[in-house]
């Protein structure tokens, strides 16, 4: 697995689009081309779609989201969550580190 953090991605954050599903395709090939998208995924909900994306910098995210996806052809509105802090669970499936 790839540690973003270690190559100097430290800014992480999902955000939640609203567009018009006529350019559906259009728009997720857009967001795929830009750098620090990882994942676009077709969502219930307030949003049509959110995007899990990684940067090295709050400045280099806003010009990601101000620059790059909104001017995307379609694309309604967006809002972003900036991660601040993440924890995760062990699943059943995961063997843990203390397992011989």
């Amino acid at each position: 697995m790839v540690n973003d953090e270690e190559l100097g991605y430290n800014v992480k954050a999902l955000t939640g689009i609203n567009m018009d599903t006529k350019k559906r395709d259009h728009i997720i090939e857009e967001l795929f081309k830009i750098d620090g998208v990882r994942e676009v995924a077709e969502v219930t909900g307030r949003f049509d779609i959110l995007v899990t994306m990684y940067s090295k910098s709050l400045d280099q995210m806003h010009k990601m989201v101000s620059e790059r996806i909104g001017r995307i052809e379609g694309i309604q509105s967006s809002e972003s969550f900036i991660e601040m802090k993440s924890r995760m669970k062990a699943m059943p499936y995961m063997p843990s580190k203390d397992s011989d």
